[in-house]
Formats: C-alpha cells, sequence, structure tokens
C-alpha cells in the first residue's frame, strides 16, 4: 500500500507561480513512476508531468517550460513547480504513484485568476 498527501494548491493571480507537493508513504520501494495530473470542471483528467523511479521526465505540451517535476527521495516527496500560471491551468491536482497497482492523493485545488 502506498499513501499519498498533496500539498500547496491555491489561489494566485495569472503569471504567479505554485509549488505544489506530494508525500509519500507506505510501500514506497515498489512506485515505478509518479506523475501530477489534473482534472478541470467538465474535463477529462490529463496527466500534467511525470518522474520516473530512473529520474526521467515528460510533460504535456502545454506546460513545457512552465513546469518542473523534481523529487526529494529522502523524504518521499515528489514536486510541480509550475511558474507563469494561466487561468487554464485551473483545476484539481492529483498525484498517482504507479506500481503494479495504481494510487491517488485526495487532490488540490489551483485557481489562476486574470
Amino acid at each position: 500500500q502506498v499513501q499519498l498527501v498533496e500539498s500547496g494548491g491555491g489561489l494566485v493571480q495569472a503569471g504567479g507561480s505554485l509549488r505544489l507537493s506530494c508525500a509519500a508513504s507506505g510501500s514506497t520501494f515498489s512506485i515505478n513512476a509518479i506523475g501530477w495530473y489534473r482534472q478541470a470542471p467538465g474535463k477529462q483528467r490529463e496527466l500534467v508531468a511525470a518522474i520516473s523511479s530512473g529520474g526521467s521526465t515528460n510533460y504535456v505540451d502545454s506546460v513545457k517550460g512552465r513546469f518542473t517535476i523534481s523529487r526529494d527521495n529522502a523524504k518521499n516527496t515528489v514536486y510541480l513547480q509550475m511558474n507563469s500560471l494561466k487561468p487554464e491551468d485551473t483545476a484539481v491536482y492529483y498525484c498517482n504513484a504507479k506500481s503494479i497497482y495504481d494510487y491517488w492523493g485526495q487532490g488540490t485545488q489551483v485557481t489562476v485568476s486574470s
């Protein structure tokens, strides 16, 4: 079992920055990759960024150059640094850990005002 706790969401003006954190606990040795997903009202959940156990990263095109995913292995925490935020980034952001199962956090709201 893996437990994920997200934090760092909030309200920010367009052009601002936020840093999301995803703290993992439990059987963290089993995790192959951790990703950040988001879901805006009326839209499907989409993968925003992911980082593998080997450190490789990938991003959805709409956030490339603005968002950075990173991890602190000592703290079992993955971060999503979000810069130059846009109103279209407004969504609930979820942390996902992949092992032989999928684990999800509870989500954190990010609201970007224009």
